[in-house]
């Protein structure tokens, strides 16, 4: 492993990339620090302190909402449009045409759409967190002028989050988006041990040995279900061409046991989001009946009303968007169509539709032990909370599968790319 780590800074294309990934961590933790002007540093600390929901997605942006930067929306809003549009390919066939049928161009021309529907998604959602703030007296009064400057300020934030990832992922190593929120991620620990350091009580010694074995073994599982797959064997029919014989050879259909990654839990953090965020705008209104099921609402779907019922909530809907999302994703259809077209069959299973039924009924199995991990994965920072009594370290399982997953990815490109230089030099 050490020989390896040497090997990247030795090879000097590979050792360019890695830097070039490193400064632009640089430059979005500069960016994460640099406010907005005309905040309530102490409301502000407050509000994220109450608000489970808004901490969680504090976490992902580095502390870039924590201290409302112009970086404050991380690439939520990025994410959101790139799901959108995958949402609009089920509705419009032009538009499926367009991103699986007309190649690495129609792939660009695809992506270009959802960079140009970030835009007024990342300012709807300034425009939102503003009003929300300015209710919870976080922001003074605002004019036109001003709210107009610091959404626009907000968005270009937005939009220059998504270059860079853009830039990591066709200079760098891995995907730019994922190391980006993997760097915000990782950037909350050092305050995250340092709360925990502070606050050390050293009666608290088995709960604190507690939370480490449940972390490990929160690693574990993901590194286990991030790599485990079902292998569908696969044979291909011998074709005679010339005087030359193709196929008849075997292999392997890999199917994983968590297809959809960390999309079904940022889907069931945007609908949860929405809830609470309308409960705490109606909170006030004048109608007695309409702000006592706000303010329901509001401490719900914000974790204030009993963790039992928004963990409960919180579970099912990852569950639930999981097998939404590997639907959307992963055609059994399309799959055994071209399985047909290039002569391969599973063993035992008719071509067509028989081999569509076998690989949805297969993926429905092996899908179920995928979406009760990540529903448990989303909830585990409560179980934590709940069993250990350490509320100060934020970083949940979702965040280890985040940077779990994102290290695995990374260290596999980068594995490929050293394999290549050395057949290379062969």
């Amino acid at each position: 492993m050490f020989q390896k780590f040497l090997q990247i800074f030795k090879v000097r294309e590979l050792r360019n990339k890695v830097l070039f990934v490193l400064a632009v961590f640089v430059i979005f933790r500069l960016v994460a620090n640099i406010p907005v002007p005309g905040i309530d540093a102490e409301r502000l600390a407050s509000f994220f302190e109450g608000n489970q929901i808004f901490g969680l997605v504090n976490l992902f942006t580095g502390g870039a909402m924590k201290n409302l930067s112009i970086a404050m929306l991380g690439l939520g809003p990025y994410i959101t449009a790139t799901i959108i549009m995958q949402l609009l390919t089920m509705i419009f066939p032009r538009l499926e045409a367009i991103y699986k049928e007309e190649g690495e161009a129609g792939r660009q021309k695809f992506n270009q759409y959802g960079r140009y529907l970030t835009v007024p998604l990342a300012a709807l959602s300034a425009y939102g967190m503003i009003a929300l703030l300015r209710s919870q007296q976080v922001f003074g009064a605002l004019s036109a002028l001003e709210l107009t400057a610091i959404i626009s300020v907000i968005t270009a934030g937005t939009v220059f989050l998504m270059w860079l990832g853009e830039l990591v992922s066709e200079k760098g190593i891995g995907n730019g988006v994922s190391l980006l929120i993997f760097a915000g991620i990782v950037a909350g620990m050092p305050s995250a041990f340092g709360q925990i350091f502070a606050a050390w009580d050293s009666s608290q010694i088995p709960s604190y040995l507690g939370f480490v074995a449940i972390g490990l073994l929160v690693i574990v599982g993901v590194v286990v279900i991030t790599e485990g797959r079902r292998n569908i064997p696969v044979s291909y029919a011998k074709r005679v061409r010339g005087n030359r014989v193709y196929g008849g050879v075997s292999t392997y259909l890999p199917m994983n046991v968590n297809p959809a990654g960390v999309m079904p839990i940022i889907f069931a953090l945007s609908f949860l989001l929405l809830p609470g965020m309308i409960g705490s705008f109606m909170s006030g209104a004048t109608i007695p009946w309409v702000a006592s099921i706000a303010r329901f609402l509001r401490d719900m779907f914000n974790g204030t009303n009993g963790q039992i019922a928004y963990s409960a909530i919180y579970f099912l809907l990852v569950v639930v968007f999981t097998y939404f999302y590997t639907m959307i994703t992963f055609d059994p259809k399309n799959i055994s169509q071209n399985l047909q077209k290039m002569g391969g069959f599973i063993p035992g299973i008719r071509p067509g539709k028989p081999t569509a039924d076998f690989l949805n009924f297969i993926l429905n199995r092996v899908l179920l032990v995928g979406a009760i991990f990540l529903g448990l994965i989303a909830v585990a920072p409560n179980i934590v909370q709940s069993a250990t009594g350490i509320s100060a370290f934020q970083v949940g399982g979702t965040s280890i599968l985040i940077v779990v997953s994102v290290v695995l990815e990374t260290i596999k490109q980068v594995n490929s790319q050293l394999t290549m230089r050395e057949y290379e030099g062969l």
